[in-house]
Formats: C-alpha cells, sequence, structure tokens
C-alpha cells in the first residue's frame, strides 16, 4: 500500500511550487570558526597530503600544506599543519605551525600550536608558542616555549620552492672506431 502523500500548503495541482513562494534556504551569513583548541578542519584547509597505515618510509617530508601520517616515518617532518595519527610512529623531528599527535613520536617537535592528544606518546623535547596536553597523553621530555619555535628550521612555506640541485654530470664522450688511449678491459 501506499503512503498518504499531502500536496504542502500553496501547491497547485501539478504539484510545483509556484512565484510565489521562492524556495527557502537557511541562512549563514557567519565565517567559519575554528573548533575548540584553535585546530582547522581539512575543509578549512585544502586536502591533506595521506601517508597511510600500510606505508613505511625513511627519509623526510616536506610539505608546503597539511601531513597526515598514518604510517611509519624514519626522517624528519616539515610541513604548514602535521598530523600524527593515532597508529603512526614517527622516529625524527616534527616541525609546523600546527601539530597534532595522537601516534607515538621519537623526537623533537617544534610548533606554534602543539597539541598532544590522550593516545599520544612523545618521548622527546617539545618547543611550542602554545601547548596543550590532553589527560592520558605520555609526554617524555622538556617543554621550551618560545616566540618562534620554527625559526631557523626551513618550513615549506618559507623555503624556496624547489630545492638546489646538483650540477648534471658531464655528456659521456660517443663511441669511435679509433683506438682510444685508455682501452677498456
Amino acid at each position: 500500500m501506499l503512503p498518504n502523500f499531502r500536496k504542502p500548503d500553496g501547491d497547485t495541482k501539478s504539484g510545483f511550487m509556484t512565484a510565489s513562494q521562492p524556495p527557502t534556504l537557511p541562512q549563514t551569513t557567519a565565517p567559519p570558526t575554528r573548533p575548540i583548541g584553535g585546530v582547522l578542519r581539512s575543509t578549512e584547509r585544502g586536502s591533506p597530503s595521506i601517508i597511510g597505515p600500510e606505508l613505511q618510509i625513511t627519509g623526510n617530508l616536506v610539505s608546503r600544506g597539511e601531513v597526515q601520517i598514518e604510517g611509519e616515518i624514519n626522517g624528519d617532518i616539515h610541513g604548514s599543519h602535521v598530523l600524527v595519527g593515532e597508529r603512526a610512529t614517527v622516529t625524527g623531528g616534527i616541525v609546523g605551525d600546527e601539530v597534532v599527535v595522537r601516534g607515538h613520536v621519537m623526537g623533537s617537535v617544534r610548533g606554534k600550536r602543539v597539541l598532544l592528544q590522550s593516545t599520544s606518546r612523545v618521548e622527546g623535547d617539545v618547543y611550542h608558542l602554545t601547548l596543550a596536553i590532553e589527560q592520558g597523553a605520555y609526554f617524555e621530555g622538556k617543554s621550551r616555549r618560545t616566540e618562534d619555535p620554527t625559526a631557523g628550521f626551513g618550513l615549506p612555506d618559507r623555503a624556496p620552492p624547489h630545492a638546489e640541485r646538483p650540477a648534471a654530470p658531464a655528456p659521456v664522450a660517443a663511441a669511435s672506431d679509433e683506438p682510444s688511449e685508455n682501452p677498456v678491459l
């Protein structure tokens, strides 16, 4: 049996809205706000670069945007926003304007805003402008408040767009039919 559908007041027989009834949409004129703790939502920052749980990387990561680590990193991480996931492990330093740690970090953390969440385990020093540590977080190291904890550590937005590349090797001479002074044995 079909449900009993009622036409809303003001509808014509055809079921379409009349010109006298403009559609009503919710009015939202307020700008997006920062959540408590100062952490931006990913929609306010753009798409993050995600290192998945199945990845293990040895080497340094540099990003101009958000980096979300869910796997294992053996190296330093530089990004404007760095999020270390609950099951992630980072062995190395982290530098970012905003650093949120939910997983395990063995190394120093430098950020203007640093948040150690309840599932985090940080074994190293934290240099920060603001620091929040949730109940249950493990933190072994020293905390140093400084006005610019990232100064001198080359955040991507302060670094040149392309790193210096080594000079290309000299071209190898073309082979000829004439004997060379140094024969290949």
